[in-house]
């Protein structure tokens, strides 16, 4: 009774004076995207890899910056053309109290390709690497086929697993809790699908010791619900602050913002697949057309300059955007300086619709989430408008995103709403997965939902994956990225801006790769 009686207490003294220092050692998020799966190498989505980050390592990994950092090994470097030598940390074990050695290296890398169903794989960050030698429990070589630049940036997102634990790993195993051991700074204690993740600290872990003992992770899609849930201090911190809040949040003395220019970019995907009808494209009486539209360049065009992504950005995501014609935001390797959005041209798009041989248009629907991306369902139905209004009359269909991504990774649409975030900050990453011919033997266009493909971007993009000298892979990847974006592979909106909120008396490191993990949450005040 006396116990209860306590927690009672602090939990009203918590309520009158929300800005005093924070002494609790239990955080609740709340974060806007559904994790789909606890299995570190199944989905390759923003909201899984942070879940992941809080339970495994992988030998390198990005900083609030996206740089690449030391995590598992301390220590990498060329000692052939062809040869990657990672040094490991010492010391390192599993929640299991297993140790971490090259074999767990070499079995990691072996079994991230094979994960079956995988609807969006991690193979292509280990395609490169041809053969793994063990060289002692704490020396790795990584063997790639001729010389690859950007081995280190792709281990940053492959978690390592213990060779003996994992053995015979299910991804079913990885959601039920039963296999979700790693070496990271939480420990998985429950997983409840779709609603809530709970953590406790690894009091053993090599790193940076998290402030938390106890760490409640929930999902809450709703985006009024989220907010509310922070204001009535339900939980501590919320991730995708809806942008109609932004304003009322900055001027609550009760909470404070965490905010950074961030590398999710939100475009469209389109049918490159069907030769003939696309299963959404059809004329005004409503029967498909013989042959899909979009594999016109011209149609492509007029869908893309008829989007006024300026009027998107400030009315749509009320300035939480940045206008982009290509892949990454300005200062990312890649970015083509000069390449910038123009507002919107119906008038244009009539011209090109008509060259193509529509000159009275047609009908398609736009599908996209509801629940995944900021803003996403008011974001499709502003292009449905601005597409009807230069005569691509168009209707939107917005899904929740289990359902969604389903159908899109089924390639049943034929144009649809979609977001990636470059954790890199190398145009690479963007090419190799949403551009790139699709290719799972060869870990390409693993999130390609359009199955778009251009011989020669490939080929620019390939090259510039071979070669070690910066200054020619950047400009090999600004060569692949025109290739791309004159063809219209994709149609990018925007990039958006990353805003998190919490209750006064917390401190966020705030990252560029959007990702909400709590060890980036502490109190203001040691």
């Amino acid at each position: 009774m006396q116990r209860v009686a306590l927690v009672a207490r602090a939990a009203l003294l918590s309520c009158l004076s929300i800005s005093a220092p924070v002494v609790a050692q239990t955080l609740t998020l709340a974060v806007g995207a559904p994790v789909t799966s606890l299995d570190p190498h199944y989905h390759a989505l923003s909201p899984n890899f942070a879940v992941a980050e809080m339970l495994f390592d992988g030998l390198t990994g990005f900083d609030a910056r996206a740089q690449v950092v030391p995590r598992l090994a301390e220590s990498w470097q060329p000692v052939a053309e062809d040869v990657w030598e990672f040094k490991l940390r010492p010391g390192v074990t599993f929640h299991n109290g297993n140790a971490f050695t090259a074999e767990d290296v070499a079995f990691t890398i072996a079994r991230v390709p094979t994960v079956p169903n995988s609807p969006s794989s991690y193979g292509i960050y280990t395609r490169a690497i041809q053969r793994v030698e063990v060289v002692d429990p704490l020396t790795v070589r990584l063997h790639t086929n001729g010389a690859y630049p950007l081995l280190p940036v792709d281990l940053a997102q492959v978690e390592m697993l213990d060779s003996e634990t994992h053995a015979n790993p299910l991804t079913e195993d990885f959601n039920s809790g039963k296999l979700a051991i790693g070496t990271g700074p939480f420990r998985l204690i429950s997983h409840r699908n779709g609603d809530r993740i709970e953590y406790a600290r690894n009091d053993s872990y090599f790193g940076d010791r998290p402030h938390w003992s106890r760490v409640s992770y929930r999902m809450i899609t709703n985006d009024a619900a989220r907010t509310a849930a922070l204001l009535s201090g339900d939980v501590d911190f919320i991730d995708q602050v809806p942008t109609s809040d932004i304003a009322k949040l900055r001027n609550d003395a009760r909470v404070q913002l965490s905010e950074t220019d961030g590398l999710r970019l939100i475009y469209l995907a389109l049918d490159h697949s069907r030769e003939g009808p696309t299963p959404f494209a059809t004329g005004e009486d409503g029967r498909l057309l013989p042959r899909n539209p979009l594999k016109d360049v011209r149609v492509r065009r007029a869908l893309s300059i008829a989007i006024d992504r300026a009027a998107i950005s400030e009315r749509v995501m009320e300035g939480a955007s940045t206008p982009t014609v290509q892949l990454l935001p300005a200062g990312g390797f890649g970015f083509i300086p000069g390449l910038v959005a123009q507002r919107g041209d119906p008038d244009g798009a009539r011209r090109l619709l008509a060259e193509a041989g529509y000159p009275n248009g047609f009908r398609l629907t736009l599908h996209g989430p509801n629940d995944r991306y900021m803003n996403d369902a008011r974001i499709i139905q502003a292009i449905g408008q601005m597409w009807t209004r230069a005569g691509v009359r168009t209707s939107v269909e917005a899904q929740p995103w289990a359902t969604f991504v389903a159908r899109a990774g089924r390639q049943e649409l034929s144009a649809m709403l979609a977001g990636w975030g470059t954790s890199s900050g190398e145009a690479s990453n963007p090419l190799r997965s949403l551009l790139a011919t699709y290719n799972p033997q060869r870990g390409f266009g693993g999130s390609n939902r359009g199955r778009y493909s251009n011989a020669a971007m490939d080929a620019a993009m390939e090259t510039a994956l071979r070669t070690l000298d910066n200054e020619r892979r950047e400009a090999l990847l600004r060569e692949a990225t025109q290739i791309a974006m004159d063809d219209v592979g994709i149609i990018p909106i925007h990039t958006q801006k990353n805003i998190w909120a919490m209750r006064r008396g917390l401190r966020h490191d705030a990252r560029a790769d959007e990702l909400t993990r709590a060890q980036d949450v502490r109190p203001a005040q040691p």
